[in-house]
């Protein structure tokens, strides 16, 4: 590979890394904000007396979400990471 190739390669990596960089903290700022409603929510429930954990609403999240997903995020991963979403704001509506 030559210097002006490694060059054009390396800015193009840097380009792609502050492209991820504003995806991440566009994420960061809408987890919190799912975190928040999700807190409101959880003030709720317990005002209702109802329990947090509504494995059916969860079921029908991942199913609305799967079937929206245009790919290339595998049924499998986005799974994965929505559970771990949607368990994190659980707990903190349980605290």
């Amino acid at each position: 590979m030559g210097k002006r190739t490694r060059s054009k390669s390396f800015q193009a990596l840097r380009e792609k890394r502050k492209e991820i960089d504003l995806i991440d903290e566009k994420l960061l700022s809408l987890l919190n904000r799912r975190l928040s409603i999700a807190l409101e929510i959880g003030r709720i429930k317990k005002e209702r007396k109802e329990k947090i954990y509504n494995p059916e609403r969860e079921s029908e999240i991942l199913k609305r979400l799967n079937s929206k997903n245009p790919g290339p995020l595998r049924e499998e991963d986005l799974k994965k990471i929505f559970k771990k979403v949607m368990i994190v704001c659980r707990k903190s509506q349980i605290r």
